[in-house]
């Protein structure tokens, strides 16, 4: 038997299925800062035969930040027996996005106007790779969640962790 092969080329975009499009857009782009690209609607045997999904209508959003990889917010309009999801972070089949940020108290300050909270209290990574970097995670109105990593400098006195 013999192997195909081939090769991952780069990480296009991460999709994110959620209960408000405008709202979600509105914090990605107004709050985060990301670039608005383009929106697409969805529906029929393409959107069927794409997700798997029967009867799947989905109106959707694509999103830039600075460094290239793409957040594709996704809002299913159809099938209507849709279901909300309480996923944590050790649940199996949890997905979450790093945002590496300079300042991680003043993004928390402001995600929290939007309703966004984060999961628990900052901590400066001790060792690995990221040793220095400040992350906490943080969920938004429909659960999702977003890791937030602050690069490394000087101590703050908000952080937990020694």
């Amino acid at each position: 038997m013999s192997e195909t092969v081939f090769r991952i080329i780069v990480a296009d975009h991460t999709g994110i299925t959620v209960s408000n499009l405008e709202r979600s857009l509105a914090f990605w782009r107004d709050v985060l800062g990301f670039e608005f690209s383009h929106t697409a609607h969805q529906k029929g045997e393409l959107a069927q035969e794409i997700t798997g999904v029967e009867g799947a209508e989905i109106k959707l959003a694509v999103l830039r930040p600075p460094g290239g990889h793409k957040i594709e917010l996704l809002e299913y309009l159809a099938p209507a027996d849709r279901k909300r999801a309480d996923i944590r972070p050790c649940d199996v089949g949890s997905v979450h996005v790093a945002l590496l940020v300079h300042d991680l108290d003043a993004v928390l300050e402001r995600i929290a106007a939007w309703d966004w909270k984060a999961s628990g209290k900052p901590q400066r990574l001790q060792s690995g790779p990221n040793a220095g970097k400040r992350v906490v995670y943080v969920r938004d109105p429909d659960g999702t969640t977003i890791e937030l990593m602050q690069i490394a400098k000087e101590s703050s006195s908000t952080d937990v962790a020694d």
